[in-house]
């Protein structure tokens, strides 16, 4: 009895082996084919060559390069062309195509149909190098209105900083440029698009570079430095106005600033305020008033430590009140400086007056230097240096001791002097002193006893 179930496996089992019998026959009929042909998908250099025969595609890829044209695709949507007749590109004769044919495997055609098969012949093509030079050379994005690129900078305004947009311009590098369009005529690419094989100069930083955000939040921590100068009876306020001028922003985003500028601040400050040796208009003892120049008492900003220290607050973006930091103060501030306290020397007069909080403590005839021996007593404004019992005065040509010294100028001071008995008068024009303002020991006395380190002593002639 015969079994139909094995008699319907035996029958589909025949006509499978048919059915794959034939494909294997279909498949090895077209590898075949496939032998002196290309399979799909397949380009050389550029060149479609699919389904081609090798006896083809020489003419084929000839044909092609005689009417090759290499399209620039430039920023703007401007286009160029370089023309294959203009620089002797031609398909080379010589070529090494028949590697392509060696490596080609006919069985694997079916691939083909899933994936692209690009091959690359650097012996493909061929042209005139100098004529390509020269073609390069012609080109208008090498030759005009050209715009240099331009990183992210910034603006001051309102008291910080803004990021201003980069510029990217249109400046091509020649070299990368030459580059990319002897690799496109090699591949017989017929379009090449200079921005996206970077042939431009492009800026170093935008203005969403990170280096870019960090200058910025840089140069707004500096300008928010706010220092109010406390100055007599005014004050002075340096912020970002003012500092804004002195930053640098170099090429590569470092900030630096602009120290000369800043010592200029200084110095305007130190014009503007100082009180060292300027003229000052005094009302003597007398009634009448004076001009005094000269001297070395009053108000003097320290230069170096001053800027040192505005260097410091912009670098932390200090908002802070004070001083400047002062090299020598005077008693106070503003124009009258000497205050209520202070000794007055009238040279012409041979006088002096001591004051104490606006009180006259001691006053007296005195001896001040001889200026027919070139020893007069220096005019101007000074301060006490310190004061000393019971010293030795010594000079190239002479030594005495005093019991109250108290110098206000090197070695020239006010002291005592036992060896004269008579003070005033014209004394001084024949027997004065070698600078020193002599005075008697009482009077000198009452002086050391109430006068402090620092004390103005204006010595003035009428």
């Amino acid at each position: 009895m015969i079994n139909i179930k094995e008699l319907f496996k035996s029958r589909l089992a025949g006509k499978i082996s048919m059915v794959l019998g034939l494909i294997t026959l279909i498949y090895m009929v077209v590898s075949i084919y496939f032998t002196n042909h290309f399979f799909f998908n397949t380009r050389i250099n550029g060149v479609d060559v699919s389904l081609k025969g090798h006896d083809q595609v020489d003419e084929l890829i000839r044909d092609y390069s005689k009417n090759y044209k290499l399209q620039l695709i430039e920023r703007k949507g401007q286009v160029e062309e370089i023309l294959g007749q203009d620089i002797g590109f031609q398909y080379n004769e010589e070529n090494s195509i028949y590697k392509i044919y060696e490596r080609k495997n006919p069985l694997k055609w079916i691939s083909s149909l899933f994936k692209d098969h690009d091959y690359y012949l650097e012996d493909l093509f061929i042209y005139n190098k100098v004529d390509l030079e020269n073609r390069i050379k012609e080109l208008s994005c090498l030759n005009k209105n050209i715009q240099e690129p331009r990183s992210a900078t910034f603006f001051y305004s309102e008291g910080s900083y803004k990021i201003v947009k980069e510029v990217y311009g249109n400046k091509v590098n020649k070299n990368l440029l030459r580059e990319a369009v002897k690799y496109s005529l090699l591949h017989g690419e017929r379009k090449l698009d200079l921005e996206e094989k970077l042939c431009y100069e492009n800026p170093k930083y935008t203005s969403t570079s990170n280096k870019a955000i960090k200058t910025r939040d840089l140069l707004n921590k500096y300008v928010s430095t706010k220092i109010t100068y406390i100055l007599a009876n005014e004050k002075e306020v340096l912020d970002g106005n003012i500092i804004s001028k002195w930053l640098i922003v170099d090429e590569n985003l470092q900030v630096t600033l602009n120290e000369i500028e800043l010592m200029k601040y200084v110095k305007s400050l130190s014009e503007k305020y100082d009180t060292m040796g300027t003229k000052r208009k005094f009302k003597t003892s007398l009634g009448k008033e004076v001009e005094v120049d000269g001297g070395i008492y009053g108000w003097k900003i320290n230069y170096g430590d001053e800027t040192k220290a505005i260097l410091k607050s912009i670098e932390l973006g200090e908002t802070v009140e004070r001083e400047p930091i002062y090299f020598q103060k005077a008693a106070r501030k503003g124009k009258n400086d000497i205050g209520h306290t202070y000794v007055e020397i009238n040279i012409t007069r041979q006088r002096l007056w001591f004051y104490k909080d606006g009180r006259i403590i001691a006053q007296g005839s005195v001896v001040t230097g001889n200026p027919n021996r070139g020893n007069g007593t220096v005019v101007g404004t000074y301060m006490l240096n310190y004061k000393q019992k019971d010293t030795t005065l010594r000079g190239v040509d002479y030594e005495a001791k005093v019991s109250y010294w108290m110098p206000f100028y090197g070695n020239i001071g006010i002291h005592d002097a036992s060896w004269r008995h008579s003070f005033g008068g014209n004394i001084y024009k024949s027997n004065g002193s070698h600078g020193c303002v002599n005075v008697p020991t009482n009077l000198a006395k009452t002086i050391f006893e109430n006068i402090e380190e620092g004390t103005p002593i204006v010595c003035y002639e009428e």
